[in-house]
């Protein structure tokens, strides 16, 4: 089965942990000013195995009694762990204040490569097993050395580290969970990269051109020497990202007009447009291994980065490591903002109270708390899921839940999407898909990504020709979709290659006040909207091997197969399911040329074709998605 996930818009690492919104200048000022009274600085250099020293930045409580211990929270990152100097305080030191309230000794550490660590940076630096030679390191050695170097060296620390970080910092996390050092007790890898082609820059094959060029324009400048000064972001001449991608043209140009070959990463992704060893080598989910640390990962159902990451992080340690505490926490955020705001909003969506709060005061905080400091009870359920149509907290024994019912629903004539297997007659649905014409993925005017688009009625999309909308009947009784939806196409094209983009959305009614969404105080506001679940797309040539691309044969019926990353959302009473079948979604997909070859990044102007593409439904070529129905 082809992997998927949500695909929105990414707000990649550069959204570094401590850089992300605070939920007022007034509470922010009164955080930073707590922890300059409370806290003690110290910068040092911690050596590894190898020789390489890496910067580190201190800060202990300041309180008088030589006797009382302390828990050790660890955060290791790419993104600096500034500000420098022994002077220089930041606004704010743990995942949320109750940490700095609490009391822990906060160890941050600029990785290999970094700032001002030595050595030389590797993006997603490959693990290795079974390390014999000193000079062989990664994450998790480096990790290892430097809760060796803190438990010995920093005075009244208790002997418990845990570490936390979220998005790359989460990668990192994860790697360091991996042969875990003894004192590590409690990591919560939270939005981590796991696997960087299915994550971010390859979703199915398809590459995320704005998250690739926004962030490497950037992070991938070469750091020659240990510095405290980052790389300015690119210089849009535009607000309108659409047409500035657009009028880029093929992916080529972008190293041409651009990166002028100083972006080395950059070069790898023109590379290695496959899944190849390359990225293999940069999937850490099979190495999640000899973990002895409790876990508790936490994502975001609108997280338009790393939704994939946490959900495949907790599959894989629970598979791997079945002896130890293993938990997962998915809620109704965007990327980092269980760490950032309240959680009350995201875009039009009200969720009734402040979900972030909640999952701070309720899970984050006592997780650590029990693990690191033997306080309290070891209570936190195996998941705590929101549900993103009732907005309500739930607490499962498992997820996905293995007491769904996989309904299917089929493609029929007429835009119909029914459970009713025989009703389908014999036909094809067609549209036409023009790389020059792409359908946008947003109607925000932006260079950088629509964070809110997640929320945004999708109604623009509906109106367009290239667009198919099947709509199933208005439901009489709420229904409750959780886990991952397989989708299976049988589809033709008149070109050599397409991608297949497929959206679950959530139609509201059109009429009356039950259109109403959480929060809407006013009638009818929402009536007839249509919000997005989940979407997912599979570029056709990667419809058989990620490893091995293949063209698609015009007219020939071809079955694509994908899976819609995990939804847990519950349809209303009087609501329709809507799907959207499209075959372009830029910029923040970028533009298939639709016509095969071996590689997209070597592609020409004269290779974008149009194509008439049509998806067939048929008893024998039926087209459906697989929906997990909670009882």
């Amino acid at each position: 089965m082809i992997r998927s996930q949500f695909i929105l818009f990414p707000a990649f690492g550069v959204l570094a942990v401590l850089a992300l919104a605070s939920p007022s200048r007034a509470q922010s000022d009164e955080r930073a000013e707590f922890i300059r009274a409370n806290y003690s600085k110290e910068e040092v250099r911690i050596r590894m195995r190898d020789g390489v020293e890496l910067f580190t930045a201190i800060y202990t409580p300041n309180e008088l009694d030589a006797n009382k211990k302390y828990p050790v929270l660890l955060f290791r990152t790419p993104y600096s762990v500034g500000p420098y100097g022994l002077n220089n305080y930041p606004a704010r030191l743990g995942p949320c204040p109750d940490f700095e309230r609490n009391k822990y000794i906060f160890v941050m550490q600029d990785v290999r490569g970094r700032y001002m660590s030595q050595g030389e940076f590797v993006n997603m630096r490959p693990h290795i097993r079974n390390k014999s030679q000193n000079n062989q390191v990664d994450e998790s050695s480096d990790t290892y050395d430097t809760i060796e170097w803190v438990v010995k060296n920093i005075p009244r620390n208790n002997g418990r580290v845990g570490q936390w970080g979220i998005s790359y910092p989460g990668f990192y996390t994860s790697a360091g969970a991996i042969d875990s050092h003894p004192a590590l007790v409690a990591v919560s890898p939270q939005a981590p990269i796991a696997d960087w082609y299915f994550d971010d820059f390859h979703r199915n094959g398809a590459f995320v051109l704005p998250m690739a060029f926004n962030f490497f324009a950037s992070f991938g400048k070469a750091r020659p020497q240990p510095t405290t000064d980052s790389n300015p972001s690119f210089d849009f001449p535009t607000r309108d990202g659409y047409q500035f991608f657009l009028d880029l043209g093929p992916l080529k140009q972008v190293d041409q007009k651009y990166f002028k070959n100083e972006i080395a990463f950059w070069n790898d992704l023109e590379a290695h447009p496959n899944y190849d060893t390359f990225w293999q080598d940069r999937n850490i989910l099979p190495h999640l291994q000899d973990i002895q640390a409790a876990v508790l990962t936490v994502g975001g159902w609108y997280d338009t980065e790393d939704l994939y990451g946490p959900l495949a992080t907790y599959a894989a340690i629970e598979k791997q490591n079945p002896s130890i505490r293993n938990s997962l926490v998915m809620g109704p955020w965007y990327h980092g903002q269980w760490a950032g705001d309240e959680g009350k909003k995201l875009g039009q969506a009200e969720f009734g109270f402040a979900t972030s709060t909640w999952y701070q005061k309720q899970v984050l905080v006592p997780f650590f708390e029990y693990h690191l400091r033997g306080a309290g009870a070891p209570t936190i359920p195996e998941a705590t899921v929101f549900d993103t149509g009732a907005d309500q907290w739930h607490q499962m024994d498992a997820w996905p839940p293995p007491q769904v019912t996989k309904t299917e629903y089929y493609l029929t004539a007429n835009g119909k999407l029914t459970q009713d297997k025989n009703g389908i007659t014999e036909g094809a649905d067609s549209f036409p898909s023009d790389p020059r014409k792409p359908v946008p993925y947003t109607m925000e005017i932006t260079n950088n990504w629509a964070r809110d688009y997640v929320t945004e009625d999708q109604r623009f999309a509906s109106w367009r020709p290239d667009v198919l909308v099947y709509r199933s009947e208005v439901l009489n009784d709420p229904m409750t979709v959780a886990g991952p939806i397989p989708v299976e196409l049988w589809v033709t094209s008149t070109q050599t290659d397409a991608d297949w983009i497929v959206k679950v959305i959530d139609e509201f009614p059109g009429t009356g006040g039950a259109a109403r969404r959480r929060g809407d105080t006013t009638d009818n506001a929402l009536s007839g909207r249509q919000e997005l679940v989940r979407a997912g797309v599979l570029r056709g040539r990667f419809r058989e091997s990620f490893e091995n691309p293949l063209p698609m044969t015009p007219q020939q019926p071809t079955r694509i197969r994908l899976e819609l990353n995990d939804v847990f959302h519950t349809f209303q009473r009087g609501h329709r399911i809507m799907i959207h079948v499209q075959s372009t979604w830029f910029p923040f997909i970028d533009r298939n040329p639709q016509k095969f070859v071996p590689n997209i990044f070597e592609a020409n102007e004269e290779d974008f074709q149009s194509a008439i593409h049509s998806v067939l439904r048929s008893p024998s070529r039926p087209s459906f998605l697989r929906i997990p129905v909670l009882p």
